[in-house]
């Protein structure tokens, strides 16, 4: 059922007092509005600032009409006293439902029953749910969503209504292109929305699907108010990534998993990876290229950040995250090391009262019941960190392993860096460097390149195959001090994962 159906519904059912969490005024008024004319009602809003006043005066006017009406216990008088059946609008009434005004409260169970037996209701719009015990069984509590998507192709129809007389501004867009600005715009408010469309215009004097990013920038607000997730703008690919076949080709196929398309042909939205594997061989560097391949904003949600001093905090900190990511998705969800951030969650009764255990609950529930489409990409390296619930399917979509790179992969890993610094791979013999980096993870690869340009640069000469082989030679890689964990590693991995490269060596 829509929001709309839903509120016209409890309307009519006489309920006496609704509750919106929303910060979209301007959406539940036009709502509110709809409602009233379908019913013949009339409909008023209040304001600490302005007191009751019919709908769409409270800012025009400079005396208000009930000036008294300012007070809250006068607003609730005047509510009873209305004798034609009235929708009353109550915005950012939250402050007044604090046990500090107690009367305010009061008053207000006291008309429910009046209110129940009339044709008048109230509504009060916050961004905040504020809910005394006294009067929770009077008031019906609803989410207001963000726009769908409908909502947001009709704002952008509207807005190239408006600006395509105009001289100096180039309209470039078919079906599919609004449907990607359209879809990039999802989880800002029609307000946010229309504000990052109107930038777009002035910044590049045209409206075009190739400035999607332009959308995906003013969710990083959003983000960035929360505290809890780091918007990554990245532009890393694929490209830079070396091998990871199998993994490379699960992502490809799931490029167009957000698009009604996929809905219509009956795919679910991807629920995540978890990518388990050795240190330094590109597992966050996949979580960037996903975020590129697919065009989507990418968080870094960092739980350390969630545990906080106050009891409870952590738990509804786990809760904001989670509600930030979805109210910007489409969106890549990057855990990094989530084995250190939920280990010892088994026994988190003795060492912190269950925080830890309560935090990872609600995330594991998140995970198997979420329908908002944020993909979540978790990284890890030691298994024996990891919770088994976690594992269980159903929780995410697949688990890979990434294993140390071959020989092959070795080489393109090479090819890759070797170009990154602007030098032909071509006077590079890169089948000996690969076979001088056995054991050698990707990370090391780029940084004995790195480590060879500064001997060549400090020598004033070109790079050439014998400074990286010196290298190679003199480092000795994690994998031969850590062989023990790798082995099992991979012996864990065997039968439970799948691979994300090709044929092992």
């Amino acid at each position: 059922m829509s929001i709309h159906a839903e509120i016209e519904h409890l309307i009519r059912a006489r309920y006496p007092i609704l509750y919106l969490v929303t910060s979209e005024e301007d959406r539940v008024l036009a709502l509110v509005s709809d409602i009233a004319r379908r019913w013949d009602k009339a409909v008023f809003e209040w304001t600490c600032t302005s007191g009751i006043v019919p709908i769409g005066t409270s800012v025009q006017s400079q005396k208000p009409r009930h000036a008294a009406t300012k007070d809250p216990l006068s607003a609730l008088d005047h509510v009873v006293d209305q004798v034609d059946p009235a929708l009353f609008v109550f915005k950012d009434f939250h402050p007044f439902l604090t046990r500090a005004n107690h009367a305010v409260i009061r008053r207000l169970k006291d008309i429910a029953p009046h209110l129940k037996s009339s044709r008048k209701t109230i509504i009060i719009v916050s961004p905040v749910l504020e809910m005394p015990a006294e009067v929770e069984k009077e008031v019906t509590v609803l989410q207001f969503p963000l726009p769908t998507l409908e909502e947001m192709m009709e704002l952008l129809d509207r807005v190239v209504e408006e600006v395509s007389l105009l001289p100096n501004v180039a309209i470039d867009l078919d079906s599919h292109g609004r449907e990607r600005i359209a879809q990039a715009a999802l989880g800002l408010t029609l307000g946010e929305a229309e504000n990052v469309l109107a930038k777009i215009i002035v910044k590049h004097e045209r409206l075009a699907a190739d400035l999607v990013e332009e959308v995906f920038s003013e969710k990083q607000q959003i983000i960035r108010k929360s505290g809890l997730l780091e918007y990554y703008a990245t532009a890393e690919t694929f490209d830079a990534v070396g091998g990871l076949d199998v993994l490379k080709d699960w992502v490809r196929k799931r490029a167009r998993a957000f698009t009604p398309e996929a809905r219509a042909f009956g795919l679910p939205a991807p629920k995540g990876v978890l990518l388990l594997g050795v240190q330094g061989c590109g597992k966050s560097l996949c979580a960037k290229a996903v975020s590129t391949l697919w065009q989507v904003p990418l968080l870094r949600f960092d739980i350390g950040r969630v545990f906080g001093s106050l009891v409870g905090s952590s738990e509804e900190n786990i809760r904001r995250a989670i509600a930030v990511a979805e109210s910007v998705a489409p969106a890549v969800l990057w855990v990094d090391e989530i084995d250190k951030a939920f280990a010892g969650s088994a026994g988190s009764g003795v060492v912190d009262g269950g925080t830890t255990a309560r935090v990872f609950g609600t995330f594991l529930t998140w995970l198997s019941e979420k329908t908002a489409p944020v993909f979540v990409v978790a990284t890890a390296n030691d298994i024996s960190q990891l919770p088994p619930e976690l594992l269980r399917k159903g929780r995410l979509d697949e688990i890979f392993f990434v294993d140390l790179p071959n020989e092959k992969e070795r080489i393109e890993i090479f090819r890759i860096h070797i170009r990154k610094r602007h030098r032909d791979d071509a006077r590079f013999d890169l089948g000996r460097l690969a076979a001088a980096s056995q054991a050698f993870s990707g990370a090391e690869i780029e940084e004995a390149v790195i480590s060879a340009l500064y001997d060549a640069f400090d020598e004033g000469r070109e790079l050439t195959t014998e400074d990286v082989l010196a290298v190679l030679e003199q480092s000795v890689p994690l994998a031969r001090t850590m062989a023990e964990h790798i082995q099992r590693l991979r012996q864990w991995a065997e039968g439970r994962a799948r691979n994300a490269s090709m044929e092992r060596e």
